[in-house]
């Protein structure tokens, strides 16, 4: 049956996903049903859209993107590639294992540019509100045409949820941060390290934004970087300007204090205390809520609303695998709103969500989480006709590139893999990456090296 309706909203790289699933199908001479994407930024590809605006946007709507000037994969790119377009078919050539977020968002396009995705994709468009009409078996959904201020409604027989999760901060309060006189931010609206040089910065938080964050103002020329955690430092062997302090209790102007008692004046704050899961809207009985994790309760095979088996979730989990994950689940997706996969009873989709929570409850080193997320994928893998993606090799390289950054976290980025689409080995990029401050596309494919006097230079320690 492909007389229903679909409805997508967010077209970054889950909503994206879930169109080229179905044009897969289409590809096959099969039918497919009506599909309507909507997004509110102008372009596609959600998270990696760069822009310049902090808070919100040109039409006032809080900001979706937290990408920032400088930022640079801190993971493989072998670990996220799509089964089906190869980063060698894109660039044509080999390239290093860390691209920067220029170059991403270009391999993102170039599988999208090749289908006809933009035709179903209704840009500057925001969700405002959702019914589930019972009695029809239907989304009611009212949308916002930014350009043009008009509010309009469409109705759906399945809802596609896939925004993202990483843009609405979580922001805790620490007594006197409102007379903290220098500049005080969430990682959401950092756009990059270069304001930092010359200045003692103090970080909150120990996720992987503020490992990365930290990095880079290291690179950049800051003084000196303290990061805060509240139950575990990261831990990993930092230069000395960069050090770790148990959490902060409170501040008195420029000067922080920390529950080991110690004091110290910093110039700038950043809260790299991670994001909420806000969907607003959607009304209470379809929301999905969760802290970020690797499995989401109420998620039937990490996709589907156990609630509502027409609502669809993209995208929702704590994220090792990213890309080629979105596409196991866009393609699980597909298949069940074509009727080729059969949903268990309720009491047997709760029993299943159940015993995937308590593996996660059972895990504990990240290598404990690479394997659990593969696990996953293959579950879901195991119903579809997605093209064939070594999980195995993928987890090899995640567990390898754990231990790189435990080795080094300056220079794991110049560390190259294998494709295991292609077989092609990741070049060594021209510029180590401590050296490399031009992140541009252009400057990527160029095969300059910097000077060999500037390359002696380079001090990871």
């Amino acid at each position: 049956m492909t007389n229903f309706k679909v409805g997508i909203i967010g077209a970054g790289p889950s909503g994206l996903a879930m169109l080229r699933a179905f044009e897969s199908e289409q590809k096959k001479g099969n039918p497919i049903p009506e599909i309507k994407c909507y997004e509110k930024q102008d372009n596609w590809g959600g998270m990696w859209n760069y822009t310049w605006r902090t808070g919100v946007g040109k039409y006032g709507e809080p900001l979706h993107g937290s990408m920032y000037k400088y930022l640079w994969s801190n993971g493989p790119k072998e670990c996220l590639e799509f089964s089906d377009y190869s980063f060698t078919e894109h660039f044509g050539q080999s390239i290093s294992s860390y691209p920067p977020r220029e170059v991403l968002f270009d391999y993102i396009q170039g599988r999208i540019k090749k289908s006809k995705a933009r035709d179903f994709i209704k840009f500057n468009t925001v969700a405002r509100w959702v019914d589930y009409l019972y009695d029809k078996k239907q989304f009611r959904v009212i949308f916002d045409d930014l350009v043009n201020n008009e509010t309009f409604e469409e109705y759906f027989d399945y809802l596609v949820v896939g925004t993202g999760h990483f843009s609405t901060p979580n922001l805790p309060y620490f007594k006197g941060i409102e007379n903290f006189p220098g500049a005080v931010m969430h990682a959401h609206d950092f756009r990059g390290a270069d304001q930092f040089i010359d200045k003692n910065i103090l970080l909150i938080g120990s996720s992987y934004s503020a490992e990365d964050i930290a990095v880079q103002c290291y690179k950049h020329g800051a003084k000196s970087i303290t990061i805060s955690y509240r139950s575990n430092p990261i831990d990993t062997k930092w230069p000395k300007e960069i050090k770790e302090k148990p959490l902060v209790t409170h501040f008195e102007n420029n000067t922080a204090y920390f529950k080991d008692g110690t004091t110290e004046d910093y110039d700038a704050v950043i809260f790299c205390t991670g994001y909420q899961h806000k969907l607003p809207f959607l009304p209470d009985e379809l929301r999905l809520k969760t802290k970020n994790c690797l499995y989401p309760d109420q998620l039937y095979k990490g996709v589907i609303f156990n609630n509502n088996e027409r609502l669809i979730y993209l995208g929702m989990q704590d994220q090792y695998y990213t890309f080629n994950m979105f596409d196991a689940q866009a393609w699980f997706a597909r298949d069940y709103m074509l009727g080729r996969i059969n949903l268990p009873e309720l009491k047997l989709r709760t029993d299943d969500i159940n015993l995937w929570k308590a593996e996660e409850l059972a895990t504990e080193t990240g290598e404990d989480h690479v394997d659990f997320q593969t696990d996953y994928i293959k579950d879901i893998l195991s119903y579809t006709d997605y093209p064939f993606l070594n999980l195995d090799k993928v987890a090899e390289m995640f567990k390898s590139w754990l231990k790189d950054k435990e080795e080094n976290i300056l220079n794991y980025r110049d560390k190259i893999y294998t494709s295991v689409v292609d077989g092609t080995e990741a070049n060594i990029h021209h510029t180590p990456w401590m050296k490399e401050m031009d992140d541009s596309l252009e400057r990527y494919l160029d095969e300059t090296p910097v000077d060999e006097k500037e390359l002696s230079k380079v001090n990871y320690y």
